[in-house]
């Protein structure tokens, strides 16, 4: 098909869904749920970027219930009411329908979901032996045939009212009389239904759709404080919706869900790619987010309406921008970093790591009311930066994930390693006693700072040989975080460097 027949397809499919784009005015309420990790939405998925594929909607993690409330024209005793204001990826099967007007007399016999929608493969199928109108460009002129359409594989073929046959390998428009019974516009609900008052009624419509999904995407401003290992961060935090469920949402009362709720997973659907749009939320002075505690969730209910357009990107402040959020800056030293113990005993003299020498950089702070927050955080990414006081540029300092947080918690960020502080760890003693079913092992660790201020430091090691261990020696004071994890704070000072020497000894 030439790409002139394909535009003209589309804009006569285009004609057909401008008329019957129409939805009568109500209310529209929308709760959406999130399944998604945090920070686990690519960027291509929510934004057109040149030469990368669009996702299929149905793989976004999450889902929505819709209720909509609509003035309907019910049929009086057995009817027929076809609503086609719903959304392309609705799961049929969660479709209620309740009259608001009547509701003990008129009840739902029956219910189909049609999705059998127009395209132009369709209608030329459909108008086999049927009369068609062609017109093919002929020089600088256009030349129409009419006649009946005899096959729509490989091309066109129509025979003519004298009887000629006209096969056409390119044409520019195809004109059909009208639109064949069994093809609609628009994915659409039809309700046989017995009402014995009819006439025009108030009903609510709910359903659940798949293809939209929200995540938190956090700001921070970090700026240091009267030393190299505290400081302060200013805090926003912005919801995002993501919305390829086939539907626009016009000044729908907007909630999410955060929590994780289990749901049965349906069959996989097949669906076309998208194009997506941005649309920024307006700023403005109007009611935000309120949180609160539902079910063992949090729900955040917007108040005020918002527009939700189909293929777009929607980011609505989820709560008022925190200042001067007390927050420290912690430096970790992981010299077996990733080494942890599998439930046997290791009993090989040279096992574990021994080369790494990065030290990685944490900020941490209190999610309180004391600190300025105190609302409990939906799982999200953290952006992290520190403005250049030379010309009072934001520059990028690091990102991490948080799962859900609720209030009075501790939020840590990972932001990257320390470029001035660097790590040792060497072994430096190991025996065995196997009939008297003992292992000890001696380690040195240094850490040195070449800043010019001093820093705090954690000195982590994981003790990942066996489950029953004791420290018989110990250069500093450690701190026992779980079962095999041991921690020792310390202070580097300015250009300086500290060891901590430790002996362990394990028994089975």
């Amino acid at each position: 098909m030439s790409a002139t027949a394909s535009r003209s397809a589309l804009l006569v499919a285009g004609v057909l869904l401008a008329l019957n784009a129409a939805a009568a005015p109500g209310t529209t309420s929308l709760t959406v749920y999130s399944s998604a990790q945090p920070g686990g939405i690519p960027a291509e998925w929510y934004r057109p970027l040149p030469g990368l594929g669009s996702p299929m909607a149905n793989q976004l993690p999450g889902f929505a219930l819709v209720r909509l409330e609509r003035e309907l024209h019910v049929p009086r005793g057995r009817g027929t009411i076809q609503f086609a204001d719903v959304a392309a990826l609705i799961d049929p099967t969660t479709v209620q329908f309740l009259s608001l007007t009547d509701p003990e007399g008129t009840k739902v016999l029956e219910q189909n979901f049609q999705f059998d929608l127009v395209s132009q493969e369709k209608l030329l199928s459909r108008y086999i032996d049927r009369n068609v109108s062609v017109e093919q460009q002929s020089g600088d002129g256009v030349k129409r045939i009419e006649g009946t359409l005899v096959s729509s594989n490989d091309g066109l073929v129509i025979r003519g009212a004298d009887g000629q046959i006209h096969a056409l390998r390119e044409w520019s428009n195809v004109s059909f009389g009208e639109l064949p019974g069994g093809l609609i516009t628009r994915p659409t609900l039809e309700w046989d239904i017995a009402s014995g008052r009819g006439g025009l009624q108030d009903a609510r419509v709910s359903y659940q759709t798949g293809g939209i999904t929200w995540w938190a995407d956090y700001n921070l401003i970090f700026s240091e404080g009267a030393d190299a290992n505290s400081g302060f961060v200013d805090v926003g935090a912005w919801v995002s919706l993501l919305n390829q469920s086939g539907a626009r949402y016009q000044d729908a009362k907007l909630k999410l869900i955060a929590g994780d709720v289990n749901r049965a997973q349906p069959p996989p659907r097949v669906l076309r790619a998208k194009v997506y749009e941005m649309a920024v939320a307006d700023a403005a002075a109007a009611p935000g987010f309120e949180e609160k505690a539902f079910f063992e969730y949090h729900l955040y209910t917007l108040g005020r309406p918002a527009t939700i357009p189909n293929n777009s990107t929607k980011q609505i402040e989820l709560f008022d921008a925190a200042s001067r959020v007390p927050a420290k800056k912690q430096l970790v030293y992981d010299g077996a970093a990733g080494m942890q113990f599998y439930g046997g005993l290791v009993q090989e003299p040279e096992y574990g790591p021994g080369g790494n020498t990065k030290v990685d950089v944490f900020l941490k702070f209190r999610n309180d009311k004391a600190s300025g927050m105190g609302m409990p955080l939906p799982a999200g990414r953290i952006r992290v930066s520190q403005q250049d006081t030379a010309d009072g540029s934001l520059e990028f300092i690091g990102e991490d994930t948080i799962r859900h947080t609720p209030k009075d918690e501790d939020v840590r960020v990972k932001l990257g390693t320390a470029f001035d502080v660097v790590g040792e760890r060497r072994q430096t003693d190991f025996s065995m006693d196997t009939k008297g079913r003992v292992m000890e092992e001696a380690f040195e660790i240094k850490v040195r700072n070449h800043k010019d201020q001093a820093v705090e430091v954690v000195v982590r090691e994981n003790l990942y040989r066996w489950n029953e261990w004791r420290l018989v020696q110990q250069s500093q004071p450690h701190e026992k975080k779980d079962a095999q994890t041991i921690e020792f704070p310390v202070r580097v000072a300015a250009d300086g460097e500290t060891v901590v020497t430790y002996r362990v000894r394990y028994n089975w």
